[in-house]
């Protein structure tokens, strides 16, 4: 069984923010593959069914994004999975282009505060994540701000494309491929 959880911030008003594109990919895979996310267990919105031949919780965090690790954590424990070879993280990057990708088999938070908190609540690094390129903040922007705030019209394309690669990336780490996916995804698009 593997847990894929998407970050982002549980109220309405986050709906379509930089910060919530980890939602948006549990939305699409739930949409893919049937797997409707409507139980709330673990402080989480889930939804469990079939990705190929792998059973999946699909989760998105209540927690707001600072403290997604009190959602994963006990998500982790209660279905009792390996984190290093059962959890997929998915999340924002302000660091990456709208809509390009990038796959680790596990580091740091990079200055995260969602995978921060959930690497100091499972006192380990090793965890896979997709992380989904937002764009890099506009000098004299605020980081909260920029990260809560929309994507602009020429922006969404890209975002929809970025959200088909990361459900790809995330079939091929299911299938045992996370190499081939940092391969595939990794390389640097060019604009």
């Amino acid at each position: 069984m593997f847990i894929i959880a998407g970050l982002g911030n549980p109220k309405r008003e986050y709906d379509n923010t930089r910060h919530n594109i980890g939602f948006e990919l549990i939305d699409a895979l739930a949409d893919k593959y049937h797997i409707p996310v409507k139980n709330i267990k673990h402080k989480a919105l889930t939804g469990s069914g079939m990705i190929g031949a792998h059973k999946v919780i699909l989760a998105k965090p209540l927690t707001f994004m600072n403290l997604s690790g009190e959602s994963i954590r006990p998500l982790v424990d209660y279905y009792k999975i390996d984190p290093a070879s059962e959890l997929i993280i998915v999340s924002d990057d302000v660091s990456l282009p709208p809509g390009q990708i990038r796959v680790r088999k596990k580091g740091s938070a990079g200055g995260h505060n969602g995978l921060k908190n959930i690497i100091t609540l499972l006192d380990s690094e090793e965890f896979c994540r997709i992380r989904i390129g937002v764009g890099e903040k506009p000098a004299g922007y605020d980081l909260a701000d920029y990260v809560l705030g929309h994507f602009s019209k020429e922006e969404q394309p890209l975002m929809r494309q970025g959200i088909e690669k990361a459900a790809g990336a995330a079939e091929m780490i299911l299938d045992g491929e996370t190499d081939r996916a940092m391969n595939e995804y990794n390389r640097k698009v060019s604009g």
